[in-house]
This record gives structure tokens, C-alpha cells and sequence, in this order.
């Protein structure tokens, strides 16, 4: 029996947040769409992540992806016209129903782009926090004298 405890769970459904108690709330909700399409979030550096998803099928015309508030949404839907195209199905063993795939993703964390390429959508993200935003070090003077 393993007793280890995965904490990949946490970090499925955000990307660039840094705080634990964002990482739990978000994978304590039910996983979206039982697993498809699978997909990888990837941090590149210290402020790109990328999201790969598998989307085998799907065209350019047949995904969106939009960024609202602090959610990425990535959704594909095939047509139907485009689906049969006339032709006579023996088999088919690669999934192309609809799906909606959401991810919170954290504050001044943007879209940079998204590409399709040999059946996997890449969604390149950057963290840029405004210069008000960031740390900064705040000078220690000494004061001579008395304190009291």
C-alpha cells in the first residue's frame, strides 16, 4: 500500500498563483468534464506558464479560448456538417464532443497568445505585475539620540 500523498491535485486548475489556500479551494471543486480533454499547465520560468491541451480533431474554427476577469476558458465544439462530411463511419475511437474547460488564473496573469499545432493547443501565459504592485525595500534609517 502507498502512503504518499500527491498534492498534484492542487494544481490542476490554476495557474500563476502562489498562495496554498487559493491552490486547495480551486481543487476542491469537482473536476470539470471527468479528465478531457487531458491537458498539461507548464511554468516556463519564473513568470511564463503555458497550458497544453490535447485537442485531437478540432480545427482552428472549432476552439475558442477567452479570458474574463480571472478565468481562461477554452471550449471546442465541432459541427456537425463538419463531423460526417459525407462519409461512412466504421469506427470512431477519437473524441471530438464538445467541451468547456475553465482555469482561474491569478492577478496580472495575461494571455499572450494560443496556437494550434499536430493536435494540441498551446495557451502561453505571463505573469507582469504593475511596478506598484511589487515589493520594495523600504530604508532602515538610524535616528540618533534619545527614542523616548
Amino acid at each position: 500500500m502507498n502512503n504518499s500523498l500527491s498534492l498534484a491535485p492542487l494544481f490542476r486548475h490554476t495557474v500563476g498563483f502562489d498562495r496554498f489556500d487559493e491552490l486547495l479551494n480551486s481543487a476542491l471543486r469537482a473536476d470539470q468534464g471527468a479528465g478531457y480533454p487531458p491537458y498539461d499547465i507548464v511554468r516556463q520560468g519564473e513568470d511564463q506558464y503555458q497550458v497544453i491541451m490535447a485537442v485531437a480533431g478540432f480545427a482552428e474554427r472549432d476552439l475558442t479560448v477567452t479570458v474574463q476577469e480571472n478565468e481562461l476558458r477554452i471550449a471546442g465544439k465541432v459541427t456537425a456538417a463538419d463531423e460526417d462530411n459525407g462519409r461512412t463511419w466504421l469506427h470512431r475511437g477519437i473524441a471530438r464532443r464538445a467541451f468547456e474547460r475553465t482555469f482561474r488564473v491569478a492577478d496580472h496573469v495575461q494571455v499572450e497568445g494560443a496556437r494550434l499545432r499536430d493536435g494540441l493547443l498551446y495557451v502561453d501565459l505571463k505573469r507582469v505585475v504593475p511596478e506598484q504592485a511589487r515589493a520594495r525595500m523600504v530604508e532602515i534609517r538610524r535616528e540618533s539620540g534619545d527614542l523616548n
